[in-house]
């Protein structure tokens, strides 16, 4: 069986035996061209051995220019180039219709692209939910935050109403209730004395706290459920609320816990920060201190927006890798370590995108309450309307539907870049393809709803 002209390696050591085509020792090269071979015993069987050379000719070509004897007519004219024959050029005929048979399986008609199709690059990613197992650009993470909560709405919905309904209800209790308005009367009153303005201050300060920390643990639930519903939904499985919220769980305590500790970092940041010019305003006075103030609250928010960007994929860490908190914010500071700025940007333009549509649903529902409200629109927009039941009521409502689309975008962007990025750096596109029960690269399983 003769050997198909390109699979030997170029290069590769001669053998130990004689090689095809060699003439053996070295002979005179004045032999004439046309010169027939003498016979050898291997052209006569019957004729006795002799002993080698005695019967050669003094007349024989160059060792390693042999070629095969040519008719005298064609003496002095170069043999025609032999034709082309498979290996790493031409491909190699196959059967008529392509497949798997012969030589020509792979790009033939029927085949898979191979030979005959050139080098056409890599095949496609294997695709079995809302993204592709590879390494992502910035528009597929944010289109894959949408087809998550398009394509798994029930949940997805389901889980963002029920906990803006919860939360949203508890803050409207609390400010209809509990919490004081009258302290926005003192300070936009001209005439209050410090002391009145002190406390005025002070009651603001306690009652956006209470509604911020209502709405933290509603941000916080939501984060996790959804988290745990993204990650699914990369792979096109399906998930319940309860079977969300079963997975979640466990983890729920440690990502609050997360999040207090991410909000007392920036707030300790920022008073640092603004301690000199608050020394120096309260010892000396005069616009030095607050100058300096200024500065070093700016100082302190470049580092606070530093440190976050950094830790901000240690929620999905602590959720989907069931870590504790030192350990989630470890690994964030891995992934995020090198892509700072692309991390950033898609964060800020995935939170702009988020809040921009919630206004577009907020603002006109804010504007309803205040008409409909007991001092109308005018009093709202100078401040001294009444905050009543019908304004928080209506309020209540828009800002509902403002955290059923905020909720998912920011959770699943989130979730996708925190995804994205260890893909780039731990290969995790080959572990979510074995999870989804992929078949190889161009694999794409249905998803739901698609």
């Amino acid at each position: 069986m003769n050997d198909t002209p390109g699979w030997a390696s170029p290069g590769s050591a001669p053998s130990d035996g004689p090689e095809p085509g060699a003439s053996g020792p070295a002979e005179p090269a004045d032999r004439p061209a046309g010169a027939d071979r003498p016979a050898t015993p291997a052209d006569r069987p019957d004729a006795e051995p002799t002993s080698p050379g005695t019967k050669w000719s003094k007349e024989q070509p160059p060792a390693g220019r042999w070629s095969a004897p040519t008719a005298p007519g064609d003496q002095g004219q170069a043999p025609p180039p032999p034709p082309p024959g498979p290996g790493w050029g031409t491909p190699p005929p196959g059967p008529p219709g392509g497949g798997h048979g012969g030589y020509g399986g792979y790009g033939a008609p029927g085949g898979h692209g191979g030979w005959r199709g050139g080098w056409g690059g890599p095949p496609p990613a294997a695709k079995p939910g809302v993204i592709p197992l590879r390494p992502l650009g910035v528009g597929e993470i944010l289109d894959g935050a949408v087809s998550t909560m398009r394509t798994y709405w029930r949940t997805v919905l389901g889980i963002s109403l029920t906990v803006a309904v919860l939360t949203e209800i508890v803050v409207v209790l609390l400010r209809g209730l509990v919490l004081d308005d009258t302290s926005t009367d003192v300070l936009n009153d001209p005439d209050a004395t410090l002391s009145e303005l002190g406390d005025a201050l002070a009651d603001t300060t306690i009652n956006s706290g209470v509604v911020f920390l209502i709405s933290l643990i509603g941000t916080v639930l939501a984060t996790a459920l959804l988290t745990t519903v993204t990650s699914r939904a990369v792979l096109g499985k399906p998930v319940t609320t309860d079977q969300a919220w079963r997975d979640s769980r466990p983890q729920v305590l440690k990502l609050f816990g997360l999040i207090l500790l991410l909000l007392l970092i920036v707030a300790g940041l920022l008073t640092a920060g603004m301690a000199p010019g608050l020394i120096v305003t309260a010892t000396a006075g005069g616009g030095a201190g607050v100058a300096l103030a200024a500065l070093g609250f700016l100082a302190g928010c470049v580092v606070a927006v530093w440190l976050m960007v950094r830790f901000s994929l240690a929620s999905p860490a602590l959720m989907l890798e069931k870590q504790g908190i030192k350990k989630a914010l470890g690994r964030s500071v891995k992934l995020v370590r090198g892509s700072w700025w692309r991390v950033f940007g898609i964060q800020l333009l995935a939170t702009v995108i988020a809040n921009v549509v919630a206004s577009i649903i907020v603002i006109p529902f804010t504007f309803l309450a205040a008409a409909l409200g007991g001092d109308g629109v005018g009093g709202f927009l100078e401040g001294t309307g009444d905050l009543g039941w019908t304004f928080l009521v209506v309020s209540g409502i828009g800002s509902v539907i403002g955290s059923m689309i905020t909720f998912p975008i920011t959770a699943g962007v989130t979730v996708l870049l925190y995804i994205d990025q260890r893909i780039r750096r731990e290969a995790l596109d080959l572990e979510l393809a074995r999870a989804a029960g992929t078949r190889g690269p161009g694999a794409s399983g249905a998803v739901p709803g698609s």
